[in-house]
């Protein structure tokens, strides 16, 4: 794989087990890339490993007065250095090749697992935490995959370097084959607490991360209550920490590059001594001391990728393994003891089934073609139970405050995806059910660009953006956005949004990512409060709107305002996790106390004074009738 053709085609499957796993996944998946550096790096390495013996031989062509042997030398050095330059070129090469396309393949599989899971991502764990994924977390795991093939060459060539010596001048090659792999290996030691001080580093520093991200989001609040002093102190002290953290954790590297320059140096003097004793005794000519001195020294080089690879890997394996627990997670996680599922009912591969959308845990169902509204006393319940209904994985109970009595069971599974026609969305393949099923939640997403841009989405073509944008009612918006805009152009839809459209009210942006979600006319269509920021005059016409454009499909709307009820085909109360009552909105609201006080927003006092007299006049029926019948 080279730069030029990513991005991948199919990342593949992780191997996810633990970040050890995954960082061997990603490498056996490289293993054409790393060969090449592999290949380039040895070529380097040996060529630098192989500059003392061109040196050696011309000291000692100018002893003995050769000229011969002396242009053989400068030939030989000649031929080493083109093989270092070409070497060293090739191996950055395909190193930053091996990076590059190490983190692209981490990035696209993050990609992927962010579509499969959607909003139900953040929801099992921290949005901070992918984001560190998926900036700093790539580029330490690419940085390792890249370190790995040096190191490898680095290793090799020490090996070769060690038997040449041995073979060229044993005396002092011996010295040199037990001191490398004692220089090699003398690190190991200092390793865990440096890692453990790197690792303390980085958790001090995501809280910080964290902290800064929540403080500046909730920065319009904090000035509101006085509070921005408070947070700096807190994001001030959390820094702090940080700093000592780095500190300590600099220190241990800083030991471990002394260490590498220290022993080494010890082991040159110890050459340099032998050496020269050797050559006074006459068993050593010049030209091999030399020779086995510039070795020595040049073997430096390729003992730093020790330190770096040890390095690489301190950094990379705790990001590797926050990397793995995000891929690691599923849309759905199955009831221990589970039988198979039934076979689903056929349909045509590829294409999204069709039919009445059922909810398993909730009993909720939305007749196929019909405007059904739902209401939910729990305003966290209803999203959780709009996400399941589009296939969306909603609680783990590792995270805290996901998992309710009415999603998970003590063993953190997840209830089963709503159906369509029968079959059941997670079952699926992910295209094909979020092409049969869109969820706009309450809070949607506006992305900077043209408002022709933002309606440039995967649609059936059925639907025009005119037609999407007059259903819910943005004429004002879209005078607003031709008012705020910089170019000022005649066609509102090129007119720009902002990010996330902060120049947008609340209603404003609402109403627009309505349009956008009327635009697409999916199979099914579901709502979680979509004019819960409008006034109720805006509200009337937009659910009515809804209704017409969306008439023949299937749409679920999660409200309890009564002019959006009172559009609904059928509306559903689901009280305490189960579909309570079904039925027109008016019908209701005279028979169900309970949806009559999640709709009207009455207190608990006047629903038992309205029971009260509901059940007074019946009582005094009751009792008129068992009268009537003891008399007759």
């Amino acid at each position: 794989m080279q730069i030029r053709d990513l991005p991948y085609p199919d990342p593949g499957i992780p191997d996810v087990r633990s970040g050890p796993r995954f960082l061997y996944w990603l490498g056996r998946n490289q293993l054409g890339g790393q060969l090449k550096s592999l290949s380039w790096g040895l070529l380097h390495q040996c060529g630098v490993a192989g500059l003392p013996l061109g040196v050696g031989l011309a000291v000692q062509a100018v002893v003995d007065g050769s000229g011969r042997s002396l242009a053989l030398a400068a030939g030989l050095i000649a031929l080493l250095g083109a093989a270092v330059a070409l070497g060293d070129t090739m191996l950055h090469r395909t190193a930053v090749t091996n990076w590059i396309t190490a983190a692209a393949r981490v990035q696209q599989l993050l990609a992927r697992k962010t579509a499969e899971l959607g909003s139900a991502l953040t929801r099992r764990v921290a949005a901070g935490e992918v984001v560190a994924v998926s900036t700093g977390d790539v580029e330490k795991i690419g940085w390792f995959v890249e370190a790995l093939s040096r190191f490898a060459a680095a290793a090799l060539t020490l090996v070769v370097v060690c038997v040449g010596l041995l073979v060229y001048q044993p005396a002092l090659g011996i010295v040199v084959a037990i001191g490398v792999p004692v220089l090699a290996l003398a690190v190991l030691p200092l390793l865990p607490k440096a890692t453990r001080r790197a690792d303390a580093q980085r958790e001090l520093a995501g809280k910080a991360t964290e902290l800064a991200s929540d403080t500046v989001a909730g920065l319009r609040v904090l000035r509101g209550i006085g509070g921005e002093e408070l947070f700096l102190g807190r994001y001030r002290d959390a820094s702090q920490q940080v700093r000592r953290a780095a500190v300590r954790s600099a220190r241990m590297w800083a030991l471990i590059s002394a260490v590498q320059v220290l022993l080494p140096g010890l082991l040159l003097i110890t050459v340099v001594v032998y050496g020269a004793k050797l050559t006074l005794d006459g068993r050593v000519a010049v030209g091999e001391l030399v020779t086995v001195y510039s070795a020595v020294t040049l073997l430096l080089y390729p003992l730093r990728h020790f330190e770096e690879i040890a390095m690489a890997y301190s950094f990379s394996r705790p990001s590797a393994q926050r990397a793995a627990r995000v891929l690691s997670l599923e849309r759905t996680a199955p009831a221990p003891g589970d039988e198979a599922p039934a076979p689903a009912p056929a349909h045509a591969p590829g294409e999204p089934p069709s039919g009445d959308l059922y909810d398993p845990a909730t009993g909720l169902l939305a007749p196929a073609g019909l405007f059904t509204a739902v209401v939910c006393g729990d305003p966290d319940l209803a999203g959780r139970l709009a996400e399941r209904l589009g296939g969306h994985a909603t609680s783990d109970t590792s995270v805290p405050g996901t998992a309710t009595d009415a999603d998970a069971d003590a063993d953190g599974w997840t209830p089963p995806s709503a159906l369509l026609g029968g079959v059941a969305l997670d079952d699926l393949p992910l295209m094909t059910a979020r092409g049969a099923v869109l969820v706009q939640d309450k809070d949607p997403v506006l992305l900077s660009g043209t408002l022709a841009e933002l309606l440039d989405v995967p649609a059936s073509g059925q639907v025009s953006a005119a037609d999407a944008l007059d259903a819910a009612q943005c004429e004002d918006v879209l005078a607003a956005l031709a008012q705020t805009s910089a170019d000022r152009v005649d066609d509102p839809m090129r007119t720009r949004i902002t990010e996330r459209g902060r120049s947008l009210s609340g209603g404003q942006r609402q109403r627009l990512a309505l349009a956008r979600s009327l635009v697409t006319d999916p199979e099914v269509l579901v709502l979680d409060e979509p004019t819960s920021a409008v006034d109720s005059h805006t509200e009337a016409r937009v659910a009515a709107g809804v209704k017409r454009l969306r008439t023949g499909r299937t749409t679920v709307v999660f409200a309890s305002s009564p002019l959006v009820l009172d559009q609904a085909d059928r509306v559903v109360l689901v009280h305490e996790g189960e579909a309570a009552a079904a039925g027109p909105h008016r019908e209701l609201l005279h028979t169900d106390p309970r949806y009559r006080a999640v709709v009207t927003r009455e207190t608990d006092a006047e629903g038992a004074e309205d029971a009260a007299k509901a059940a007074v006049p019946g009582a005094v029926r009751h009792g008129v009738r068992e009268e009537i019948e003891e008399s007759a």
